[in-house]
């Protein structure tokens, strides 16, 4: 029996199935949207079955047919991806598809560099990412829809491996011009007499916040946040002074206001930068050729001082 469908046909099939969108599943697959509907029709075509119900105002829902063919097409792309890497194994050619996460706090300063410096140097690797907080990349790990992800130590679960590969303190982050601007250092306790912007994702914001335990008092916070550009250019226009560990390469905020960091003083955690990945990935050569990538790269980044340099 000839095969009636490919793979990529199943892959937009899935992803219009879990975005519930043609236009999302578009910028998720980054593949047009008239070729995302084309291959739907073409899978109901030769299945003669419909798949989705159209919702005008609501995008697409998966009919009952449509639900069944979501789970056995989720296996067969899974065991695509097995074979692909057992080839791999085998061959001792690292290859095959590799899906990274990372947390978003940082993705913008990271994972483009360290991610165009991996593929050109495993071509026949095909990397996808995505950019969520703490927990969804917990998930997506457990549900293998990313294979490992860049982020911090924030409540590992025991079925999970975290990788350390660099350790960053917490700053201060002051408009310029704040009473506190010109102190190389600062104390949590100094930071109770201002209004606060806090970085509002999960798991981040308790660590966040766990600072002022110390001192008996909560901050006055005055505006919430899941966007660290947002944070920073609230920062600057002196809504409050924010927390964070990652530093932007420029002292600019999104919309050209100065900013100030300053180191906290004490004995706050650092955050531990690192990779979490499921247990035995390690054994998959993509997955630990990454691994190994990202901490050499990661350990001669010049952090705060200059970027991530390029590789042609």
């Amino acid at each position: 029996m000839a095969l009636r469908f490919t793979l990529r046909q199943l892959e937009y099939f899935v992803a219009v199935g879990e975005e519930g969108s043609i236009s999302h599943a578009s910028e998720r697959v980054n593949v047009s949207s008239p070729s995302i509907s084309a291959a739907i029709s073409q899978l109901e075509d030769e299945f003669g079955l419909p798949l989705f119900v159209r919702k005008h105002a609501h995008g697409l829902s998966l009919t009952q047919a449509g639900r069944q063919f979501m789970a056995q097409a989720k296996q067969v792309l899974q065991e695509a991806d097995a074979l692909n890497r057992l080839a791999g194994d085998i061959s001792g050619n690292v290859q095959g598809p590799l899906n990274i996460g990372c947390l978003v706090t940082f993705a913008q300063v990271l994972l483009p560099a360290i991610r165009r410096q991996f593929e050109l140097k495993y071509p026949d690797v095909r990397v996808s990412q995505i950019e969520t907080d703490q927990l969804n990349l917990i998930e997506q790990l457990r549900r293998a829809q990313i294979d490992v992800a860049l982020s911090y130590d924030l409540e590992i679960p025991p079925d999970l491996e975290f990788v350390p590969l660099r350790s960053l303190p917490p700053y201060a982050m002051v408009p310029e011009g704040h009473p506190l601007a010109r102190q190389n250092e600062v104390e949590v306790a100094e930071l109770l007499d201002y209004p606060m912007v806090l970085l509002d994702l999960p798991l981040s914001s308790n660590y966040f916040l766990s600072f002022f335990d110390q001192t008996g008092r909560k901050p006055r916070i005055v505006e919430r946040t899941r966007d660290m550009a947002v944070m920073r250019s609230m920062v600057a226009n002196g809504f409050g002074y924010a927390i964070a560990n990652i530093r932007p390469y420029s002292d600019l905020s999104p919309d050209g206001r100065r900013l100030v960091f300053i180191p906290l003083k004490g004995e706050q955690r650092p955050m531990r930068l690192g990779l979490i990945v499921p247990e035995g990935a390690r054994s998959v050569l993509t997955v630990n050729a990454f691994i190994d990538h990202a901490a050499t790269v990661i350990r001669d980044w010049n952090y705060p001082g200059s970027a991530i340099p390029p590789k042609s």
